[in-house]
């Protein structure tokens, strides 16, 4: 059966629920012919040969990639995840959570998401906001932010912001900047006691914010940080910190109940939630980091990004925990058109007008919050493959993880890992490649049957 065909042999699935884990698992009933739609599919199970794909040297690849990482101790573990056309046809874990080797990984463990917050929770939130005559995207920052974007940020376009292309400071560093030379906390901002002034605890070895830290410490540094007068492609997260009260002044809802009550909740991504530590067991949260410099602590089941977690955890910049199969859903979702599993989160219009690359001309790849491939592929720079389609998006994050969604190829790839266990200065992941050579690999399977398969390296 061609791959172009409608039809497909695919599983049909009972779901049970399993003591112990939040989402039904999916146990195979009996094949049967059905149509592979994704405007309205979730997903679901599939097998690699449903598209002609040699399951064999898949997992034979994907798990040479994984164990050569962990042995060079890119990372101590991870999950990988790969749907095509709404089947998982690849979902599994490796390593462990820590290099001890105590807890194996699982695939139903939880990943500090780090940066795919901007896009699985900010510029989500913004399509909606869109989607309900909310967000103009050709309006100005001064429009959005009146009380921080002052002098030149006020009449920042908000689609050249999202897109990286206004000359906003790359980021600032907020509990350094908070500390006098000596070391010790200026005033109203960070204090080893806590107190009516100082309530918010965010280091177990006792570090309390002020506070209004957010509203007179963070929102005052982006507002008095520079603009540059050259409008080239500077990745920033500034604006990032922003969208949570946009988003609370436009909805009269918090930043994090939104997203749940608009998609992660009726998704079923019940893993896909800020402040992981206070729902969920620790033994499933993933550390990430050995903090020696700010909170003096291991960061598990809090924030890694320390703006992030003077935010107290809930950030457009940085924030979200999941585990892969339910980054997914959210993206599934995208390359559904706006649908999932019957219901419709967003407009395809809307999703195509983020998705685009807005500045391709200038040589700024980005979409509107979303990455893009590069302008001009670099195996050395690039962390997806070569063959992802100009119109496929995602994002990647610090603690060593991606998201990358192929409409043209209808394909999904989620990688999660801690790479920055138990320290930020480890790079490895970025010198073995590791991302990009999982991602070649499913591009080349599927190729193979065209004849045009070129990387034996991969097994």
């Amino acid at each position: 059966m061609s791959v172009r065909c409608s039809l497909w042999l695919s599983m049909l699935f009972i779901a049970i629920q399993v003591q112990g884990q939040d989402d039904p698992v999916f146990i195979t009933q009996k094949q049967v012919v059905r149509g592979i739609n994704r405007a309205g599919d979730g997903l679901r199970s599939g097998r690699p040969d449903v598209f002609e794909i040699d399951a064999k040297k898949l997992n034979d690849g994907i798990d040479r990639i994984m164990q050569q990482a962990i042995d060079s101790m890119a990372f101590p573990g991870g999950q990988v995840l790969i749907a095509k056309q709404g089947l998982v046809i690849y979902h599994k874990a490796f390593g462990y959570h820590t290099y001890d080797k105590v807890i194996p990984v699982d695939t139903t463990d939880i990943y500090d998401l780090a940066s795919v917050t901007k896009t699985t929770a900010s510029t989500l939130a913004l399509m909606k906001l869109y989607d309900m005559g909310l967000f103009n995207p050709d309006k100005t920052m001064g429009e959005y932010f009146p009380d921080v974007a002052k002098g030149k940020k006020k009449n920042l376009v908000m689609r050249d912001v999202l897109a990286h292309q206004a000359g906003l400071r790359a980021w600032i560093p907020y509990w350094s900047e908070s500390q006098k030379r000596n070391g010790k906390y200026r005033n109203k901002t960070v204090s080893r006691d806590s107190s009516a002034n100082y309530p918010y605890r965010i280091s177990e070895a006792g570090l309390f914010m002020h506070k209004d830290f957010i509203q007179k410490k963070i929102y005052k540094m982006i507002r008095k940080s520079k603009v540059s007068k050259d409008k080239r492609y500077v990745y920033s997260g500034l604006t990032f910190y922003l969208i949570p009260e946009l988003v609370r002044r436009l909805t009269g809802k918090s930043f994090d109940q939104f997203l749940y009550d608009e998609f992660y909740v009726p998704m079923g991504a019940n893993t896909l939630r800020f402040n992981a530590g206070k729902q969920f067991d620790l033994d499933r949260i993933v550390p990430t980091e050995v903090d020696t410099f700010f909170r003096m602590q291991i960061l598990h089941g809090v924030v890694h990004d320390e703006g992030a977690a003077m935010m107290l955890g809930v950030s457009g910049n940085a924030g979200l925990f999941s585990r892969a199969a339910d980054v997914a859903k959210v993206y599934q979702m995208l390359l559904n058109g706006g649908q999932f599993e019957g219901n419709t989160y967003l407009k395809e219009s809307t999703i195509q007008e983020f998705t685009d690359c807005q500045f391709c001309e200038v040589g700024n790849r980005r979409g509107m919050g979303f990455d893009k491939p590069l302008v001009e592929y670099d195996a050395n720079l690039s962390s997806v493959a070569k063959g992802a389609s100009e119109a496929s998006f995602g994002h990647s994050g610090y603690t060593g993880t991606l998201v990358w969604a192929d409409p043209d190829n209808d394909l999904l790839f989620v990688f999660l890992s801690n790479r920055v266990y138990p320290t930020r200065n480890n790079s490895k992941i970025y010198q073995l490649n590791v991302r990009p050579d999982i991602h070649n690999l499913v591009y080349e399977l599927l190729r193979v049957k065209q004849g045009t398969y070129t990387m034996g390296m991969h097994w």
